[in-house]
């Protein structure tokens, strides 16, 4: 048995950067967890504190229930295998492995014994009496999760193992990976900044932006319902188109989402239909991925949007088009604040970022205070930034008889949209 509790860690670097910031995690025996974000998010820090290799400023870190935070690294049950593999140069293939064995007093028949097993199932069998550089990437990186798994530890910690791979190899790993890790039954957390990666090989997903947990839950739930604007932006390819939308009401009836020059309109007796009534005459983001649209006949009827291909992308067992719709795109950069920075009007959305941390709670008496993230939360004042026109990517066959300029007519899936309010939040049951 073997779990992993993080109650409110904190992790603040000398010069007063926040790496993590109020996190906490519970991770179940034999789950494969990932920690997801881009660089910088703190999900390497969190790893490296679990091992033991920093201390949290903050917070309690438990093993199977018990604190660690007085127990040296080699006394954790802990095997970490690491983005650069850091393999022995000198030592053979076989060295490597059994290395840890080694220092544990492991006599050598019964080390020799599990070094073969192992290496038999990572299929390196072959290669025990080579050094690391005679071989490809791939083989170093199953030497390096060999030496982690020859320990028979209690729980298995990967930063970003495959990142120096390419693309194939990346696949054939990925799979191998998860494999071994549940039929060994071992408890793994494994950091990745891969949506990929995450989403195909995670029982659970904890999606990391600036130190904050953004969303947990699995691959399923988080991108079929994202908890913020950040993670909607984060997960899926392409990125979901992110609109601005003004609501009004019409009880009884239904609720137009007024998307620019054109409108959606949500029936009265959808299950979401309430929710979105509270923000009648205000504005919303609308959230819609490529699946939920589909092209039509022009003259169609249901909940149709009508527009313009400004570009394509062809990817060959697909095309994707991007059109003008006349709505105002609201765009989430690579810190998670969403921004309009699309025109001059009353509909434009400034910035949204500061509550895309709503998870984020005052810390205790042991952290410094930091900004309060609502206040960075606020509209754009009316006329000062340009228009940015949004550009609704929708699949197509590969190599379809359309160009840029050419009219294209686009089904939306109702019930498939997701709906933010203001601050990032969500404020609907999301896909069903």
């Amino acid at each position: 048995m073997s779990t992993v509790a993080l109650k409110d860690v904190t992790k603040i670097w000398p010069d007063g950067t926040v790496a993590v910031d109020r996190v906490s995690l519970d991770v179940e025996d034999g789950e494969f967890m990932v920690l997801l974000g881009p660089s910088g998010c703190g999900k390497s820090t969190i790893l490296r504190m679990i091992a033991g290799l920093e201390d949290p400023t903050a917070g309690a870190i438990l093993l199977n229930g018990e604190p660690v935070m007085d127990l040296a690294p080699r006394d954790r049950r802990i095997a970490m295998v690491f983005q650069d593999f850091a393999l022995y140069p000198h030592m053979s293939v076989g060295d490597n492995i059994g290395f840890p064995l080694k220092l544990s007093g492991v006599e050598p028949g019964p080390r020799g014994e599990r070094i073969g097993d192992v290496a038999s199932a990572l299929g390196i069998g072959d290669v025990l009496a080579r050094k690391p550089g005679q071989l490809s990437g791939g083989q170093r990186q199953r030497v390096a999760m060999g030496r982690a798994i020859v320990r028979r530890p209690g729980l298995f910690l990967m930063d970003e193992p495959l990142s120096n791979l390419d693309s194939g190899l990346r696949a054939e790993l990925r799979a191998e990976i998860t494999g071994l890790t549940r039929e060994l039954g071992v408890t793994t957390m494994y950091v990745t900044h891969d949506q990929a990666e995450a989403l195909t090989m995670a029982d659970r997903v904890a999606i990391m932006r600036k130190g904050v947990l953004q969303d947990l839950g699995t691959p399923t739930e988080v991108y079929g319902r994202p908890a913020t604007l950040y993670v909607a932006a984060f997960l899926g390819a392409p990125r979901m188109n992110l609109l601005e939308a003004s609501v009004y009401v019409h009880l009884d009836r239904y609720i137009a989402l007024n998307l620019g020059e054109q409108a959606l309109y949500l029936p009265w007796n959808d299950i979401r239909a309430r929710a979105i009534s509270h923000y009648h005459g205000e504005r919303i983001v609308v959230g819609m991925r490529a699946e939920a649209l589909t092209p039509v006949a022009p003259d169609t009827p249901g909940d149709v949007l009508q527009g313009r291909i400004r570009y394509l992308e062809h990817h060959g067992h697909e095309s994707l088009a991007f059109l003008d719709i006349g709505a105002t795109a609201v765009v989430v950069d690579e810190l998670g604040k969403a921004v309009t920075d699309t025109g001059a009007g009353t509909g434009a959305l400034r910035r949204i970022g500061g509550a895309l941390q709503r998870l984020t709670k005052r810390p205790d008496k042991a952290v410094p205070e930091r900004d309060d993230p609502e206040k960075t939360s606020v509209l754009s004042d009316p006329g000062r930034h340009h228009r940015r026109p949004a550009e609704l990517a929708v699949r197509l066959a590969p190599y379809p008889a359309v160009s840029p300029g050419h009219p294209l007519a686009i089904s939306v899936r109702m019930d498939a949209l997701h709906f933010f309010d203001e601050r990032g939040d969500r404020i609907d049951i999301g896909w069903r």
